[in-house]
């Protein structure tokens, strides 16, 4: 948007004046020394803007950039660590939850912690009990990361508003349920690819999700199409979406898989 000419016009106009009467008044020697003491006076500091105009441009700057910027002086610490500029965290992996370069507080309103990893699909989402030593020790590095990190949002963002949750293949139906128990206001809650999360979360919601109004559980293989009915049945306002979800081929351990078959023994037995 434009601004008009005279809101402009007028501190450059003021200054480049100033700045002409120096040079007439010195003489021609001392005519640079002029002009860079009126430019002086013209030079404001960063630390000497107010409160509000550094916290808007600290919204502009990424997690690492305030983190560094932090650092220069208290000031900046302080502003730094006010609440009001954190109400929005994204994360594309589960390291970056044990960096110091972010504040959690009762301000953060939308949280996302989204991992593309070929990891995830490769190690992460295989069954605990088809994972090799190997993929068990991969995993074992991160795997708590988001549940840990989830647990101090709990107790320190309540009035979180918004959470989505994409390729966190470790955390569980109890993390799910401890954030729709402890944050009230949640109204949109987004899972993707959380191969753990099964049709509990989906009680939660019906039980806990009072302020909820859109819910999506995409390709989570242990949703079923029941569970999704009761979410549909109990609670008809919120939006549910659930893309291949209660399509995708269950887990299921050995013991159970051998039960299954010699049940169909039996049937077969005695057809």
């Amino acid at each position: 948007m434009c601004l008009r000419r005279h809101h402009v016009s007028r501190p450059y106009n003021t200054a480049c004046r100033l700045i002409v009467a120096a040079y007439q008044q010195a003489s021609h020697h001392h005519r640079d020394k002029a002009c860079l003491s009126v430019l002086r006076q013209l030079t404001m500091h960063l630390t000497q803007l107010n409160r509000e105009c550094l916290l808007h441009l600290f919204s502009f700057l990424d997690k690492d950039s305030r983190k560094s910027l932090s650092l220069t002086c208290h000031h900046l610490r302080e502003v730094f660590l006010e609440p009001c500029l954190w109400n929005l965290l994204h994360f594309t992996s589960p390291c970056q939850l044990r960096r110091d370069n972010f504040v959690l507080g009762s301000s953060l309103r939308y949280l996302t912690i989204c991992w593309y990893s070929s990891r995830v699909l490769q190690v992460c989402n295989i069954e605990d009990w088809l994972k090799s030593s190997f993929q068990k020790d991969i995993c074992s590095k991160h795997e708590a990361l988001v549940s840990a990190f989830l647990a101090h949002v709990c107790h320190m963002c309540p009035n979180l508003r918004s959470l989505t949750l994409s390729g966190c293949g470790h955390i569980t139906d109890q993390d799910v349920i401890s954030v729709l128990q402890s944050c009230k206001k949640l109204c949109c809650l987004h899972l993707e690819n959380c191969v753990r999360i099964t049709d509990r979360s989906l009680e939660s919601v019906v039980a806990h999700g009072d302020s909820l109004e859109e819910v999506k559980v995409d390709f989570c293989r242990n949703i079923s199409q029941a569970g999704l009915q009761a979410v549909r049945d109990k609670r008809p306002g919120i939006q549910l979406s659930a893309e291949r979800s209660a399509d995708m081929i269950p887990d299921s351990k050995p013991e159970e898989r051998v039960l299954v078959r010699r049940t169909l023994q039996k049937v077969l037995q005695f057809s």
